[in-house]
C-alpha cells in the first residue's frame, strides 16, 4: 500500500566541505562531500570562470555568448593548499576557495577583498520543470555602486534594484519597468576605487538583486541550467568593459553610411510616399543616408515578399533611391504565415524547420500575418536556410540592410507575450525547451540574418539591426531600445539606456528618436535629435498610429535645429568612425558614462545625464521642457565650450546657459577633432581635405583618426589609414606630431588645421623642422594652417600675449 506519494521538498541545498581536488592545466576541480563540483578556470590573469555541478557531473560545455575566437592566456598561475582554504594566484588576483563550505573570495595582490561569497552557491531542486534553480549570493561592499546590465530603464547606478532577465515585447515601457527586450547578465561593481565585473552566462530566466531584498547583499539566480559565471578584475572600469567585450565578441566595422542619419516609420507606403519623404529630405538639405520599410512593404505581411500593389517594381525603386543617396533597409520578423501556397512556409515545412511543441505539433502563434509558425534558429540547418532566403532582397533587389523585429520572440493575444515554455529547440544538437532557448532566440535570428546579408551583400559589408539580444549579439549587428514613448521621461530613459548598452559591450545602439508611441511636441523632438545625433545608431522611428514624425512635421525652427545637429553628426563622421574602430579593436565603449571616464572622482558615480562621446567630446542633453540651459557636472580637467571656445575648469557642478538650438557640448583641451565637409549622404562628395580642430593644451594629449574605403573588407588586409597625433603644448609653442599606420591612401592631399585657444601670437611655423613662410598676420587672425597630409611634425612658435585676459571661468 502506497501511503506517501509526495516528493520531499528539500529547500535550499549547499555544498558541504571539500574532500578532494585536482588540477588540469588552467582548470582546478574541487569536490564536496555531497557531490558538488566547483570548476575554476583561469582564462586570463584578470578573468576567471566559476562553474558548479550539483550531482557530480557537468552539463555539456556550450555558450552562445562567448566568442569562439576568444584568446585565453595568463602570465602567472600558482596554486597552494593552505590550512583553511585553497589559493589560486595570478599576477593580478588571488582566488580563495574555503574548504569548509566551498565559498569563494577574490582579493587583489594587496590583500584587499574585491568580492566574496556570503552564502555563496546554493540551489533548489525544481520538481515541476526538472533541474535546479541555481543561486549565488555575495557581499556588496560598503558604498558599492553597480553598473551595466544592458537596456535597463533605470538609474545608471543599479544599487538597490531588483532586475529580471526575460526578453519581453515591452511596448510603451516605463521607467524602472522589468523585464525589457535585451538580456545582458553582466554587471560591474565599484568600491574603494576598484571595479570588477561578473557575467552570469545562463540563458534561463534569471534575476539580479543588488541590495534590494537584503542590505549589503548582491544575489543572482536562474530558473534552470548551471551556476556558470565569469569574474573580471579591472581594477579600472575601462579594463573590465574591454575584457568583457573581448570575451563576448566584437563586431566588424559597419559601412560608414550606417553611422549617418536614418529615417523610419510604421509604415512608409506606397512607393510614392517613400519618394515623397526622401525628396523632402533633399529639398530641405537635411542629410539622410537610409530609408526604412516596415511590414507594409510585404504581400500580406509575408516575409521575403513585396506588395504588388504598393511596390510593384522594388528593384527599380531601390536603384532610384540609391541614385539619390538613400540605402533601403527592410524589416523581417520571425513569424512565417501559415499558407500552403507561400514558398517560404512550404520550404520550412518540407524540411522540419519550425519550432515544435513537446508532443510534436508545430508551435503556432498570432503575429502580424495572422497565425504563424516560427523557425528554430538554434538549429544550424535552419540558420543556413534562413540566410539563403536573403538572396532576393539583398542580391536581386539591392536592399542594403535588414531590421529584425518581434524576435523576443513576441506573440500577440496571449498573456505571456511569447512561446509556451514546452516548445522544443535544437540548441546546437543539445536539445532544450523554450525555458532555456527563449533569451537567445532573437540573437540567433540576428545571427542567421547577419550571415545571409553578409553573404549576398559581399563585397560590401552587412547591416543588421535586432530588437532582442543576449550577450554576444554585438557580433552580428546593431540594436535599438524598442518601442519607447514620446515623453520627456523617455528622453531621460533613452540617454540612460544607450550609455548602459555601451558599458555592456553593445555600443552600436540607438533609440527611436522622438519616441515610437504617441506624438512628440516640436520642442521634445528637437531635444531628442540633439541627443540622438550623439548616439552610435541614429534613427527617427515612430508609429503611424500617432501622426507624422519627420522633421518638417513640426515648425521651421525644429527643421533648422534638426538640420544643424544632423550636419554636426556628418561633420564628425571621421571622429565617429574612429570611435567604432576603437570599439572593434579594443572593446572601448563608444559612449562613456562619467563614472567610466573617471571612476576615482566620486562625483561621477551617480551622474546619469552627462557622457563622453568618443575620447574627447562631452555631451549633456537638455531633458526638461522650457529650459535654456541646465546644471551639469563637468569632469576634472579643462574643457572648451563647443559653441564659443570659452575655457571652463571641470571637477564641479555648474550652470551652463544655452539657446534652444544648442545643448551643452565641451571639448577636452588638447583634443584634435577630425571633420569632413557636410554631405547630404555618405559618398555624395569627394573628401578633398581633412579638417582638424586643434584645441590647445599646456601639456600633452593623444588623438587618432581612422579612415578606409568606408565599405568592403580591404581594411582587414591592411588597407586603412590610421593617423596618430600627439599634441604637446607650452606657454609659447605648440607641437603636433603624426605617425601613420596602414596602406590606404586617402582621397585628400592636404589637412587644414584650425587652432583654438592659442595663448600666444604666432611668430614662426616649422613643418618637419623646416621653417615655412606664412602670412603670419592672417595666421594670427584665422588660426588656420593648410599643410601636406603626410607631415611628421608641425611646430608653432610664438610669444606669450602678456595682456591676454583670463578666459578660464571660475563660477
Amino acid at each position: 500500500m502506497i501511503i506517501n506519494t509526495e516528493l520531499e521538498y528539500k529547500g535550499n541545498q549547499f555544498p558541504l566541505e571539500v574532500v578532494d581536488f585536482k588540477r588540469d592545466s588552467e582548470s582546478f576541480f574541487f569536490y564536496a562531500k555531497n557531490d558538488v563540483i566547483l570548476k575554476v578556470t583561469i582564462l586570463r590573469d584578470s578573468v576567471v570562470r566559476f562553474r558548479y555541478a550539483t550531482e557530480g557531473v557537468f552539463h555539456p560545455d556550450f555558450s552562445y555568448a562567448i566568442d569562439e575566437n576568444y584568446a585565453q592566456g595568463y602570465n602567472v598561475l600558482n596554486f597552494e593548499d593552505r590550512l583553511d582554504y585553497f589559493a589560486i594566484r595570478t599576477n593580478k588576483i588571488e582566488c580563495r576557495i574555503r574548504k569548509e563550505d566551498m565559498r569563494v573570495s577574490i582579493l587583489d595582490l594587496n590583500g584587499v577583498v574585491v568580492v566574496e561569497d556570503e552564502i555563496g552557491f546554493h540551489w533548489e531542486e525544481s520538481y515541476e520543470n526538472g533541474g535546479n534553480v541555481v543561486k549565488m549570493t555575495k557581499f556588496s561592499a560598503e558604498g558599492e555602486c553597480i553598473y551595466g546590465m544592458g537596456d535597463k530603464a533605470s538609474h545608471t547606478n543599479l544599487k538597490g534594484r531588483r532586475l529580471e532577465n526575460w526578453a519581453t515585447d515591452s511596448y510603451s515601457f516605463q521607467k524602472d519597468q522589468e523585464p525589457l527586450y535585451k538580456i545582458v547578465p553582466f554587471y560591474m561593481g565599484l568600491h574603494h576605487d576598484i571595479t570588477y565585473g561578473i557575467f552570469f552566462d545562463n540563458t534561463f530566466r534569471s534575476y539580479f538583486d543588488f541590495s534590494h531584498e537584503r542590505r549589503g547583499i548582491t544575489s543572482f539566480w536562474a530558473d534552470g541550467g548551471e551556476m556558470d559565471y565569469y569574474f573580471i578584475y579591472g581594477p579600472e572600469m575601462p579594463q573590465v568593459v574591454e575584457y568583457y567585450t573581448d570575451l563576448t565578441g566584437k563586431p566588424e566595422l559597419p559601412p560608414l553610411w550606417t553611422l549617418g542619419y536614418h529615417q523610419c516609420k510604421w509604415s512608409y507606403y506606397p512607393e510614392s510616399k517613400v519618394k515623397e519623404i526622401t525628396s523632402k529630405f533633399r529639398e530641405l538639405k537635411i542629410p539622410c543616408d537610409a530609408i526604412y520599410l516596415d511590414i507594409d512593404y510585404m504581400e500580406g505581411f509575408r516575409c521575403f515578399t513585396w506588395s504588388k500593389e504598393y511596390f510593384p517594381e522594388p528593384k527599380r525603386m531601390v536603384e532610384e533611391l540609391s541614385a539619390d543617396g538613400f540605402k533601403t533597409v527592410v524589416i523581417i520578423d520571425p513569424g512565417i504565415k501559415i499558407d500552403k501556397d507561400y514558398w517560404v512556409y512550404q520550404e520550412a515545412v518540407e524540411n522540419g524547420y519550425f519550432c515544435k511543441r513537446a508532443d510534436g505539433p508545430y508551435m503556432k502563434g498570432k503575429v502580424w500575418p495572422g497565425e504563424c509558425n516560427f523557425p528554430d534558429y538554434t538549429n544550424p540547418k535552419v540558420r543556413e536556410w534562413w540566410a539563403g532566403l536573403f538572396k532576393g532582397l539583398i542580391a536581386d533587389v539591392g536592399v542594403r540592410g535588414v531590421w529584425n523585429d518581434m524576435n523576443e520572440p513576441a506573440i500577440m493575444d496571449v498573456p505571456t507575450k511569447t512561446f509556451p515554455l514546452d516548445v522544443r529547440h535544437n540548441y546546437e544538437g543539445l536539445h532544450s525547451s523554450h525555458r532555456r532557448a527563449h533569451n537567445i532566440y532573437g540573437t540567433q535570428m540576428a545571427r542567421a540574418t547577419y550571415e545571409g546579408v553578409k553573404r549576398f551583400a559581399f563585397p560590401k559589408r552587412p547591416f543588421v539591426i535586432t530588437r532582442s539580444a543576449y550577450s554576444g549579439a554585438q557580433r552580428y549587428g546593431s540594436s535599438w531600445t524598442g518601442d519607447n514613448v514620446a515623453s520627456w521621461e523617455h528622453l531621460w530613459i533613452a540617454n540612460i539606456q544607450v550609455q548602459r548598452m555601451c558599458l555592456s559591450g553593445m555600443s552600436f545602439t540607438g533609440t527611436d528618436i522622438g519616441g515610437f508611441a504617441e506624438q512628440p511636441t516640436g520642442e521634445l523632438y528637437a531635444r531628442w535629435i540633439q541627443l540622438g545625433v550623439f548616439h552610435p545608431f541614429c534613427r527617427t522611428h515612430s508609429s503611424g498610429d500617432h501622426g507624422d514624425q519627420e522633421p518638417w512635421a513640426f515648425d521651421d525652427e525644429v527643421v533648422d535645429i534638426t538640420r544643424k545637429f544632423v550636419e554636426i553628426r556628418y561633420q564628425l563622421l571621421p571622429y565617429l568612425y574612429t570611435m567604432f574602430y576603437d570599439y572593434i579593436n579594443e572593446g572601448t565603449p563608444m559612449l562613456k558614462s562619467l563614472v567610466y571616464f573617471d571612476q576615482h572622482d566620486k562625483q561621477t558615480h551617480n551622474r546619469t545625464d552627462e557622457f563622453i562621446f568618443g575620447k574627447h567630446i562631452f555631451v549633456c542633453p537638455i531633458l526638461e521642457p522650457n529650459a535654456l540651459g541646465r546644471r551639469l557636472y563637468l569632469p576634472k580637467g579643462t574643457w572648451y565650450n563647443w559653441w564659443n571656445n570659452e575655457l571652463t575648469v571641470g571637477g564641479k557642478e555648474q550652470y551652463v546657459p544655452t539657446d534652444f538650438d544648442q545643448i551643452p557640448i565641451f571639448v577636452k583641451e588638447g583634443a584634435i577633432i577630425p571633420k569632413y565637409p557636410i554631405q547630404q549622404y555618405v559618398g555624395e562628395k569627394r573628401i578633398e581635405q581633412l579638417k582638424l580642430e586643434v584645441y590647445y593644451k599646456n601639456g600633452k594629449e593623444n588623438s587618432d583618426v581612422y579612415e578606409d574605403e568606408q565599405d568592403g573588407y580591404d581594411y582587414k588586409k591592411g588597407r586603412f589609414s590610421l593617423r596618430r597625433f600627439k599634441l604637446s603644448g607650452k606657454k609659447d609653442q605648440l607641437i603636433i606630431t603624426q605617425h601613420k599606420e596602414g596602406k590606404y591612401t586617402t582621397q585628400y592631399d592636404t589637412i587644414k588645421m584650425e587652432f583654438h585657444g592659442l595663448p600666444f601670437e604666432i611668430e614662426h611655423v616649422k613643418i618637419d623642422n623646416e621653417e615655412v613662410e606664412l602670412d603670419l598676420i592672417q595666421m594670427n587672425k584665422d588660426k588656420m594652417l593648410v599643410i601636406d597630409k603626410n607631415f611628421m611634425q608641425v611646430q608653432i612658435i610664438g610669444k606669450e600675449i602678456k595682456e591676454l585676459k583670463e578666459v578660464i571661468k571660475d563660477e
